[in-house]
Parts: structure tokens; sequence; C-alpha cells
């Protein structure tokens, strides 16, 4: 009897080990959608006579989708359920599925647009393409059998590329990102709106409210990010309502984040 419970004792540490193995092979993500989103741990709810494979991150149409780490990209164009759908196969071994991505050319549910870049995929991105963390890699929509619903990217993470597990723990502690990763090697500058929270001879806090990037010319609106940026004794009062331009920076994952103190303020208004 003492014999078969070690061997179940090691039975079980060996299930354990490989169950933690899968998760570390998961890296810390990017947030796949820049902007505002609501979602729920739908991973595992009915779907007619399956269950659901991933999260469904509820957006504003055509707002950018990036790349959780580094890896590759595959399109994938075929799918009545899936619409215009894109593989990101990640450098951790990790496979992420972005499903329903944009399909319209104009404001309206159209679906005029084909599954292509500048359409679904981000304009100039090649299939097979090598991209970085935070690249804009698509654009979010409601494409195949979400067409007509709220747009949203059904997004789901593939450990070693094989089953699917849900991707809520890895998204609740994701970098939110204020604007896509520049290319390689070029500076980005922001332009924001806020509330002064708090005001130092070195730094600057703001709530922020509305961005505009530059090169990406990403906007947002209702943002509502508490920002800390560095800055030389800046002439504000708090609660006051300010404009603020930032000096170019490197597409660092802190400074696209806006974490504290990557950014530095260029001008006041």
């Amino acid at each position: 009897m003492r014999r078969l419970t070690l061997v179940l004792v090691a039975l079980l540490a060996l299930v354990c080990a490989a169950a933690s193995t899968a998760k570390s092979v998961v890296p810390q993500l990017l947030f796949p959608v820049v902007g505002a989103v609501t979602y729920t741990n739908d991973f595992g709810d009915p779907r007619g006579a399956t269950s659901h494979q991933g999260n469904d991150l509820l957006g504003t149409k055509r707002a950018p989708v990036v790349a959780v780490e580094e890896g590759t990209v595959k399109f994938w164009t075929t799918s009545a359920n899936a619409g215009c759908m894109l593989y990101l196969y990640g450098t951790s071994g990790t496979m992420y599925e972005y499903i329903h991505l944009n399909n319209d050319l104009t404001a309206a549910n159209d679906n005029k647009g084909k599954c292509v870049a500048g359409v679904s995929y981000a304009a100039g991105l090649v299939d097979g393409e090598h991209v970085e963390a935070g690249q804009l890699v698509g654009y979010l929509g409601d494409s195949g059998d979400a067409n007509g619903i709220h747009p949203h990217l059904h997004f789901e993470v593939h450990p070693k590329g094989g089953k699917a597990v849900s991707p809520f723990p890895y998204l609740k502690k994701a970098a939110q990102l204020l604007v896509p990763a520049p290319p390689a090697g070029s500076p980005f500058t922001l332009k924001l709106t806020g509330t002064v929270v708090d005001s130092t001879p070195t730094d600057l806090t703001l709530t922020v409210n509305t961005l505009a990037a530059w090169p990406s010319h990403v906007k947002e609106a209702k943002l509502n990010r508490v920002i800390t940026f560095t800055a030389a004794a800046p002439d504000v009062t708090v609660g006051q309502k300010v404009t603020v331009w930032t000096l170019p920076s490197p597409g660092t994952v802190e400074a696209i984040s806006g974490e504290p103190l990557a950014l530095t303020v260029d001008r006041v208004a």
C-alpha cells in the first residue's frame, strides 16, 4: 500500500510539473488592443456545440491591434467563422490567434473590404513577416460570424502551439499600451490633454483624457489614464486642465505603455 501511495504521489508531481511548464512558456504579454476595451473571463463558455476558446475584447472598430510578443505572423483569410484572422507565432513557442479583424471600408458595417494589409492587417505588413512586441499587426473589427455584432477581437493563447488555455490571467497582467510601437529605430511623440494630479520640480502627473500620436497618427479619447512624466518644474497647479507635448522617445515597452517617468515633457499649454 505504501509503495502504491508513493507511485501516486510521483505521478501527481509529474502532472503538476507538466502543468507548470505549460504555463511558464507563456511570457509576460503586451495587451493586444490599444485603446479602451471591455472583456470578461468567457473562456469555456458554450458556443453552440462547442465552447469558447478565447476571450472577446470589445472595443472600437479599427482600434489598433498589436503583437503581444515578438514573433512571426501568418494571415488566414478563408474562414467563414473567423473572418479575417491572424496567427502570431511567438518566440516563446506560444501561438496566438487574432480573430474577427476588420473587413469594412467605411464607418458602417459594409463588409466591402478584403482580408488584406491596410484593411484587416497593418498597412505594409506581409504574410510571414517577423514582428516586434507592440508592433501594429491589424485592426479590430467584426468579420466572420461576428458580423453585425459589437466589434471585438477574439483572442486565443496556445502554449507550445497546443490546446488553447484561458487568456484571462495573462490579459489581466498585460501592459496596456498608449500607442503601437513605432518602426524599429524611430522615435514617437505624443500630444495629450488632461488634468493635473501632481507637480514637482522634476515630474508632472496627469489624468490623461485624450491622446494623439506621431508617426502612427493614433488618436484616443476617454483614456482616463494616470501618467507621470519627467518634467522640469512645470508652472501648473493641481486640478488645472492642460495640454502636454512630449519629446521624441524611443519605442521601448516602458515608453509606449506610459510607465512612470518613461516620457519627457517638451512643453505644456
